[in-house]
């Protein structure tokens, strides 16, 4: 199955090495989820402004267009999803923090530099081992360039270039922004790491 069109994708790259580095620390028992949102502060007619892909244990399983506003499975993990009252909740999910991080990218595109539509790539991590949660972060690309790190089991906000410093800064200040990002990924993304594991441990071995 093809990946996003928005291609080369930095920060997805980094959050598998995340994911991969994290799994040899922790063992074998862990698992991992993540939510992959590209977001277009303007697009052409019949064009999706946000497509958003979900990954269990770098697996995809799952895409989501804003034309659509569905989703839709992949693979033998994305059928059974789609097949619980989970799937109406993540619909909803997908669609509530793309138009989020659309406003996001509106209020921060007088400070970047391009003479085309600004693009905003988020993901959205969590991981948890003996049904606990053990990790959770959100990585920020801003016009495909690595820029913002929030690591959520610290709160702390890391700039990955210079450009994306006074960004830094006012999200930080943005308590609320803080919090709505630590419920998706500590709270939303962590229920459904559960329950998606529990599929996950009866699929049969890839082949």
């Amino acid at each position: 199955v093809p990946r996003m069109s928005l291609t080369p994708h930095p920060v997805c790259l980094l959050c598998h090495l995340l994911l991969l580095l994290t799994a040899l620390e922790i063992g074998v028992g862990a698992h991992s989820l993540c939510f992959d949102f590209a977001i277009k502060s303007w697009c052409r007619p019949g064009q999706p402004w946000c497509k958003a892909q979900g990954f269990m244990n770098t697996n995809l399983f799952l895409q989501y267009d804003s034309n659509s506003n569905m989703v839709k499975p992949v693979g033998l993990l994305g059928k059974k999803v789609n097949a619980t009252s989970t799937c109406g909740e993540l619909t909803q999910m997908l669609g509530e923090v793309g138009r989020n991080l659309w406003m996001l990218l509106l209020d921060i595109k007088p400070q970047i530099k391009t003479s085309g539509p600004s693009t905003l790539q988020a993901e959205m991590f969590c991981q948890h081992e003996a049904e606990r949660c053990t990790g959770a972060s959100w990585q920020f690309a801003i016009n495909r360039e690595q820029s913002l790190l929030f690591d959520v089991m610290n709160m702390t906000w890391t700039a990955i270039n210079h450009e994306a410093s006074k960004i830094k800064e006012t999200w930080k200040k943005d308590r609320g922004l803080e919090k709505y990002f630590r419920k998706l990924s500590m709270g939303d993304c962590n229920h459904w790491l559960g329950e998606f594991s529990e599929h996950w441990e009866v699929m049969p071995e890839p082949t």
